[in-house]
């Protein structure tokens, strides 16, 4: 009796899925019969989210969570989108993912869920920058990428992210940083706090140095941002003067004829108003002498 009721129940599921195969999104007329339902479903009909922000997977993680999945199963359900009948889009849950492949799981539970293109965006970044471990740089990416997908605002974004404003902003604004420096925050040479004081140092040569030394002195947050300071506040020390560009220009093969017509190292300077001087330099009263018999002056 049991088997038989077992049975007629995996008949009308397989059935279910059948009939609800055409259904793609939450508006449509019937979607209650398949979101939010817990499956096992075929491992080999989930494909790759493309908005997924998670671009590194540690290796030996990996293993540890394969390990972990072998031993006591895998704990909690990945998140699909249904894209038709046993075809599916991985939403979260991709390193649960990879590493139930890796111990090869031929099915496994997951959370199914209906949307858009849109609705799976946000689904995905947003339930990946909170139930995964992704670096700054990745979570800057995923902010960024919704702004851009969706034409959203750092407002906006904050909202559907549960997030303060001021908190995308700071993750956003790491992406202002030299790619190298992301690359430091990313492989851990460098915190967050770090690359937040190395972005307000605008030119690009200054900001790397200053991240060598970071990284060659051990530095904490607190000391990089002291660095920074003493570096603009030596910058801001130096007077900047915008000179306009002068009337004419005197060229090198001028002064070095004007040289060796005195026999002697002139000095010749230009304003930019135009106006200079000329300025021939003798060191004795003979020297002198010489000087004024060549330019023809007596007496």
């Amino acid at each position: 009796m049991n088997k038989a009721k077992k049975q007629a129940l995996g008949r009308g599921l397989s059935a279910l899925l059948k009939d609800t195969s055409t259904i793609k999104s939450a508006d449509e007329q019937g979607a209650e019969q398949v979101v939010g339902r817990i499956m096992e479903i075929d491992i080999n009909a989930i494909e790759i989210n493309p908005f997924q922000p998670r671009t590194n997977f540690n290796a030996e993680a990996l293993e540890e969570l394969a390990n972990s999945i072998r031993e006591l199963g895998l704990i909690q359900p990945i998140t699909v989108r249904k894209l038709d009948y046993n075809k599916y889009q991985l939403i979260s849950g991709e390193r649960r993912l990879r590493a139930s492949k890796q111990i090869g799981l031929q099915t496994i539970p997951a959370y199914i869920r209906l949307a858009n293109d849109d609705e799976s965006l946000t689904m995905a970044l947003v339930e990946n920058i909170q139930r995964q471990d992704l670096d700054p740089i990745e979570i800057a990416l995923s902010y960024q990428q919704l702004m851009q997908e969706l034409n959203l605002t750092q407002d906006e974004v904050s909202t559907r992210v549960g997030k303060q404003r001021s908190t995308v902003a700071n993750f956003i604004r790491l992406l202002k940083l030299d790619p190298l420096i992301q690359t430091g925050i990313r492989d851990e040479l460098i915190t967050m706090g770090h690359g937040r004081a190395l972005i307000s140092v605008e030119d690009t040569d200054t900001q790397i140095d200053l991240y060598y030394t970071v990284i060659k002195n051990n530095l904490s947050v607190r000391e990089t941002e002291a660095l920074v300071k003493a570096h603009q506040n030596k910058t801001a020390d130096k007077p900047v003067t915008n000179q306009a560009p002068t009337s004419f220009e005197i060229n090198e093969n001028i002064k070095n004829n004007i040289n060796k017509y005195f026999s002697t190292k002139v000095d010749v300077k230009l304003a930019k108003n135009g106006k200079g001087k000329i300025s021939i330099p003798f060191h004795s009263e003979e020297d002198f002498n010489r000087i004024m018999k060549i330019m023809n002056i007596s007496e």
